[in-house]
C-alpha cells in the first residue's frame, strides 16, 4: 500500500495492483494529457491531467464500493475499471474525441483494445480480473457500472471538483462524501437515500454551472475548433498520417507534430493555437435564433465543415478562414436514480423542483459558434446568418457576442 498526496482529497492509498498499473505505459501516458484541453488559455492554472483524475475517481469509487457494501472482488472490479476509465482519452481530451471518432470509430470509453495485451493485461491475469468485465464497466455495460458512468457516478464528482480547485471556479463545490454515504444499490444501478437529495441538487448546480464558465466558454471552443480542423486536415491530406497513432500520443507529441506538419492549413492553425492568436466570434447563437433540432441531425466535424465552406463561399473568402461549432443540445439531467422515500421508489425530478429549472437553463446556455479571423468578422457574420437563416439579433445577444 502507498499513500499518494492529493490536492482535492487530501491522501489517496494505492493498493499493489494499484502500483503496477500506474506504472503501465498506457496511464503514464495521462500524466501528459490535459484534464481540460484548452481551459487553460482561459484559466491559466488549469494544467492538471487526466492521470490525476484518474487516481481521484479510483479514490472515491473505493469509498462507494464500502458504502454499497460490495466484496473484495467487486471492488477490485470496481477500482480498477475507475483507475483505467480515462486511458482511451486521446491528445487534450474531450478536443480531439469527435476527430478520433470520425477515423477510428471508437469512443474513449472502448478501452478493449488497451487492456487485452501489454502491461495492463498481465497485471490483470495476475489480479485474477477480467479484462471483458473492465471495459464493461467503464462502458456502462456492467451492473456495477453506474458507479463510474452514472447520473452520480464518481468520476464527474472528482473531475468537478478538481476542474474547480484548478481553475479557481468556485461553482463545483460537491459534497462527494455526503453523496457516497446517501447512496444505495438497487437492481437498476446507484441509488439515493432521501437524506442526500441536497447533495445530490449542489451536484446538478456545479454541472449547470461549470458548462458556461468552463467547459464551454468561448475562447475554449474556438481554439477547440481550430485544433480539431488542424488535426482532420492533417489526416485527411497528409500521407502516413494516423488517426490510431493520434489517438496514442499526449499533448506535446500531437501539438508538436501538428506545428511542423508539412499542410500549410493543419500548421498556421496548430502555431495560432499554441501562441494563442485565436480566430473571432462572427456568431454566436442560442437556441432560439437558429433551427438547433436540424442542426443535430448529422452532427460531428464533417457536417460542420460543410456549413463551414458555404459560410466562407458566401463571404466570398478562403473556406478555412470559417470554422462553425455545434455543440450537442445539452440532455436533460433525468440523473437516473431513484430517491428512497418511506416505502417508495420516486425519480429525483418528483422531490427536486430544482431538476426542471435547472434543464431550462442549460438549454438557455447552449450556443452555436461561428468563427474567423477578425478582419473577415463582419463579412463572415452577415454571411452565417443568410446560410443558416438566423433570427435577427437582440440587444442582449449583441451584449454577448461583444
Amino acid at each position: 500500500m502507498k499513500i499518494i498526496k492529493d490536492p482535492v482529497h487530501g491522501y489517496v492509498e494505492a493498493d499493489a495492483t494499484a502500483l503496477r498499473l500506474l506504472d503501465s505505459e498506457e496511464l503514464q501516458r495521462l500524466r501528459h494529457v490535459s484534464q481540460l484541453g484548452f481551459a487553460n488559455l482561459v484559466y491559466p492554472g488549469a494544467n492538471h491531467t487526466r492521470f490525476e483524475h484518474s487516481l481521484g475517481t479510483m479514490h472515491l469509487a473505493g469509498l462507494m464500493c464500502r458504502e454499497l457494501g460490495l466484496d473484495d472482488g467487486e471492488t477490485k472490479l470496481v477500482t480498477t475499471a475507475a483507475l483505467l476509465h480515462d486511458i482511451g482519452h486521446g491528445p487534450f481530451s474531450h478536443v480531439t474525441e469527435p476527430v478520433m471518432e470520425e477515423f477510428t470509430g471508437r469512443s474513449h470509453h472502448q478501452i478493449d483494445c488497451l487492456v487485452g495485451e501489454g502491461t495492463i493485461a498481465a497485471v490483470l491475469e495476475d489480479e485474477g480480473i477480467s479484462p471483458a468485465e473492465v471495459c464493461a464497466v467503464v462502458s456502462g455495460e456492467h451492473r456495477l457500472a453506474s458507479i463510474i458512468h452514472g447520473s452520480l457516478d464518481v468520476d464527474r464528482m472528482d473531475y468537478l471538483m478538481r476542474d474547480a480547485h484548478y481553475t479557481g471556479v468556485p461553482y463545483g463545490t460537491v459534497d462527494a462524501h455526503r453523496l457516497i454515504r446517501s447512496t444505495i444499490l438497487t437492481a437498476s444501478g446507484v441509488a439515493l437515500y432521501e437524506g442526500g437529495i441536497n447533495a445530490a441538487e449542489s451536484l446538478l448546480i456545479a454541472r449547470t454551472l461549470m458548462r458556461p464558465a468552463v467547459y464551454f466558454h468561448h475562447v475554449s471552443r474556438i481554439a477547440t475548433s481550430m485544433f480539431v480542423h488542424a488535426l482532420r486536415e492533417e489526416v485527411l491530406n497528409v500521407p502516413g498520417a494516423d488517426a490510431e497513432a493520434f489517438a496514442r500520443m499526449d499533448d506535446a507529441a500531437c501539438m508538436e507534430r501538428l506545428k511542423h506538419s508539412p499542410h500549410p492549413i493543419t500548421r498556421d492553425l496548430a502555431r495560432r493555437v499554441y501562441a494563442r492568436d485565436l480566430y473571432k466570434r462572427a456568431l454566436y447563437v442560442g437556441e432560439d435564433r437558429v433551427n438547433a433540432a436540424a442542426l443535430q441531425q448529422d452532427p460531428g466535424p464533417a457536417r460542420e465543415r460543410e456549413i463551414a465552406r458555404a459560410i466562407a463561399e458566401t463571404a466570398g473568402i478562403a473556406e478555412d478562414e470559417v470554422l462553425v461549432d455545434i455543440p450537442p443540445l445539452p440532455r436533460a439531467l433525468s440523473m437516473e436514480v431513484r430517491v428512497r422515500h418511506s416505502h417508495t421508489m420516486l425519480d429525483l425530478e418528483e422531490v427536486s423542483p430544482l431538476i426542471n429549472t435547472m434543464n431550462d437553463t442549460r438549454r438557455q446556455q447552449w450556443r452555436l459558434g461561428v468563427y474567423t479571423t477578425q478582419e473577415h468578422r463582419n463579412t463572415v457574420e452577415q454571411a452565417a446568418m443568410e446560410v443558416l437563416r438566423v433570427k435577427r439579433p437582440t440587444k442582449q445577444d449583441k451584449l454577448v457576442v461583444a
